[in-house]
């Protein structure tokens, strides 16, 4: 099972839209999807996922 399934909503789309922001930047629109971000984020592994989550939140990009 995937740690992404035990995030809430919020956390999940914050830490789509951080790492669209940081790690897919150059990637172009139509590759930039959920589930393009969910591979990274798989990838980044569940304690750096939480410190993402938590610097996204503190800067208020869930609310963007």
């Amino acid at each position: 099972m995937s740690f992404i399934n035990t995030l809430s909503q919020v956390e999940r789309d914050t830490l789509r839209r951080v790492v669209r922001l940081v790690h897919m930047k150059h990637f172009p629109k139509h590759v930039a999807t959920d589930y393009e971000a969910d591979k990274i984020i798989e990838n980044i592994g569940p304690e750096a996922a939480g410190n993402m989550i938590k610097s996204g939140m503190d800067r208020g990009i869930h609310n963007a």
